[in-house]
Formats: structure tokens, C-alpha cells, sequence
């Protein structure tokens, strides 16, 4: 019964979409084939676009609502594919899909960028001390902590303790490869002061790339963007529910 309601949703929204470009909605399914690394790649951004942090609660309650009319096939005549793309997009960069709670801003996919990038300059600044360093590598793993939890998937709860020990692995492990590594580079004494210098702009690299080659526990969205470049590098997949979050599943044999 449902899904002839959503065929007949379809089959009313259709008549307004001959003039767009947008290929026709599909509730729960991304708008780019995945086929293809140039589809991956717009899928991408959509997750990460950084606009949909500005939607207002009531833009929010439209879009809900437009795709609960579309799947109980009571959309109303004239809604065009562009709007369902559009409004499936700000459901699932703003709620979750499991709890359908809404997503603190600074952990959504969409705010990763905005608020991730003052994170990145604070990193790679020169000269900095020993208190400086421990506090922005502190500070990156707090927020991609905080970013994977917030975006967890909840159908299967995790121990919080799980968490909680990653996060402190996470820590301590950056915290170390970059004092170690700013340690080693101020001893070497075969660099000249400019060598050093630019030596050290890289430190944060290793400390940071180290610790993302490690899904966190639950694997979040963040695994699922990875795997807009390379889907078969990852042990995840598609997950066929409305959900914009990827689900651990076993790695192929």
C-alpha cells in the first residue's frame, strides 16, 4: 500500500519536473549516481554544503513534512524533483536518522569545513610552544570525536566507554607524534633556523593523517564521505534506509 502511495506521488510530481534537470526523486537514495568518482564527488558535496547550516526551524518542518506527504503519496499537485532533492537534503544534513533528533551545529557533515578550519590554521601555526601544540591537537581530536559520535549510527549503540576510549587514544597518540616530532626537529642540529622552520610546518601532518586511517567506533557520516572517493577501500556500505550515514559492516574476503 505504501508503495503504491509513493508511485502515485511520483506519478503527480512528474508533470511538473519536464522543464528541470534534476533526474526524478527517490526517497532515501542520493541524487548523484554513485557509479561514477565525478557522481561520488557531488554527493560529497552535498553532504558537506556549508548552507544548510543556515535553514531556519521552519524551512526544517516544510522539508519534513514535503517528505512525509511524498511517501504517503498525499504530495500536493505542482512539487517539482528540485524541491524533493532539496528537501531530503536539509533533513539529513540537520536531523539524524536514527534518533531523529536535530545535530549540533558544529558536529554536522555541513559545519565540518566552517567550524574544522580555524582547527587547521591554529595547527599549522609557526613558532609555536609546547603548551600551544598539546592544545590544538587536544582541540582537533575533540571536535572529530565529538563529530563521529553525533553522527553515529544509532540502530546499533555502542558503549560509551568505546568512546571515550578512542577519544583518549586519539589524544594521547597526536598529543605525542607532534611534541615528539617538534622535539626531534628543534635537536637536529644539522638544520639550518629556516630548514627547522619549515620542518615544523609539516609536523601536525603525520599526527593528524595518523590517527585517520582508523574508523572511529560506530562509523559515522565521515566514513561514508570517505567513501564518495573510494567506496570499495572501506569496510562500509550504502546503507538503503533514508539514512546519509554509513554502517560498519565485514570487510570482504
Amino acid at each position: 500500500m505504501a508503495d503504491t502511495a509513493t508511485t502515485a506521488s511520483a506519478a503527480a510530481a512528474s508533470a511538473a519536473n519536464a522543464s528541470t534537470d534534476a533526474p526524478p526523486f527517490q526517497l532515501g537514495k542520493p541524487r548523484f549516481q554513485q557509479t561514477s568518482f565525478y557522481g561520488r564527488f557531488r554527493h560529497f558535496l552535498d553532504i558537506i554544503d556549508p548552507r544548510t547550516l543556515f535553514v531556519t526551524e521552519r524551512r526544517l518542518r516544510e522539508a519534513v513534512q514535503l517528505l512525509e506527504d511524498y511517501k504517503h503519496g498525499t504530495l500536493r499537485p505542482g512539487v517539482t524533483n528540485e524541491q524533493l532533492w532539496s528537501a531530503q537534503k536539509i533533513k539529513q544534513a540537520i536531523l539524524h536518522p536514527d534518533t531523529n533528533e536535530k545535530i549540533f551545529m558544529p558536529f554536522r557533515m555541513s559545519g565540518y569545513i566552517p567550524f574544522g578550519t580555524p582547527i587547521v590554521v591554529g595547527l599549522l601555526l609557526p613558532n609555536q610552544t609546547l603548551a600551544s601544540t598539546v592544545f590544538w591537537q587536544w582541540l582537533n581530536q575533540s571536535h572529530n570525536a565529538c563529530v563521529n559520535y553525533a553522527n553515529r549510527n544509532a540502530t546499533k549503540p555502542s558503549p560509551v566507554s568505546k568512546f571515550i576510549q578512542g577519544y583518549l587514544g586519539a589524544v594521547i597518540s597526536a598529543v605525542s607524534i607532534a611534541v615528539g616530532l617538534n622535539v626531534l626537529v628543534q635537536k637536529a642540529n644539522k638544520f639550518t633556523p629556516a630548514t627547522r622552520l619549515l620542518v615544523q610546518r609539516f609536523v601536525p601532518f603525520p599526527a593528524v593523517g595518523r590517527l585517520s586511517c582508523r574508523p572511529a567506533p560506530g562509523c559515522s557520516s565521515l566514513c561514508k564521505a570517505s567513501c564518495a572517493w573510494q567506496p570499495s577501500a572501506w569496510p562500509c556500505h550504502w546503507p538503503s534506509a533514508s539514512s546519509h550515514r554509513c554502517q560498519r559492516s565485514k570487510r570482504p574476503s
